[in-house]
């Protein structure tokens, strides 16, 4: 990428959200666990409302698997999101990992279902500098979805989730024995795309295998090594 057509983006996605910060907002979670549905409506709220001026909240929904041998096999857990969430653990200087758990940014953590931390953590990460993320398309080819995006330099590590939209269980087993529960932006891949460096960018197209039926998103977003913080990220809906 040239620096002429850097700049040209940095513009353009500078002058596009201008009045919003993309935020990621990721949740650790699990149909196994009774104090996890609070936590799954939060975030639909957070998504649905977009409550915190000047954020553009993208949520994500990670369903860990270690709740999974108390009686119920949540359809949505995998292992990746447990070690992910692991990793976060270690970071932050934890005992253990619990759910519901949700990190802002990768820079600040708190109960799942606490509205009052989630909005000010929202608040505070709007604050800081983000580098250009654009997805240039994002749609589905056989059993694939094929992302095409751009970044600004910065470094760190570049991170493709696709995200169903909505999802729904009758829970007959477990802590939430008869509920329905939904759920909004449930990751079902995240794959690392790439790494980028401070002052050239990156512009790659990646194939996912994922090609399910429901409505889903595509967010890309930079991370310092480590999952350190998130410094930059964009969603988009996944053409079928």
């Amino acid at each position: 990428m040239t620096h002429a057509v850097l700049g040209a983006m940095f513009i353009m996605l500078t002058a596009a959200a201008a009045d919003r910060v993309p935020v990621v907002a990721e949740l650790f979670t699990s149909e196994g666990c009774s104090s996890c549905p609070p936590a799954d409506q939060l975030l639909e709220k957070l998504s649905r409302s977009q409550p915190v001026p000047g954020a553009e909240i993208i949520v994500l929904s990670e369903h860990v698997d270690y709740w999974n041998h108390i009686g119920w096999q949540d359809p949505y857990s995998s292992p990746r999101f447990s070690a992910r969430q692991s990793v976060y653990g270690h970071r932050f200087g934890l005992d253990s990992i619990y759910t519901p758990q949700m990190v802002i940014d990768g820079t600040d953590q708190f109960v799942g279902s606490d509205a009052v931390a989630a909005e000010r953590a929202i608040a505070r990460a709007a604050t800081r500098s983000r580098v250009p993320v654009k997805i240039v398309s994002a749609s589905r080819q056989g059993n694939e979805t094929v992302v095409q995006f751009e970044t600004g330099g910065a470094k760190g590590e570049v991170w493709v989730a696709l995200a169903e939209d909505r999802a729904m269980s009758e829970v007959r087993r477990g802590e939430n024995a008869g509920r329905t529960l939904t759920h909004v932006s449930v990751v079902r891949a995240l794959d690392r795309a790439g790494v980028v460096d401070p002052g050239k960018g990156l512009v790659a197209t990646v194939r996912v295998l994922y090609a399910g039926s429901a409505d889903a998103q595509a967010v890309v977003f930079v991370q310092a090594a480590g999952q350190g913080a998130i410094t930059g990220a964009a969603s988009a809906v996944v053409v079928r």
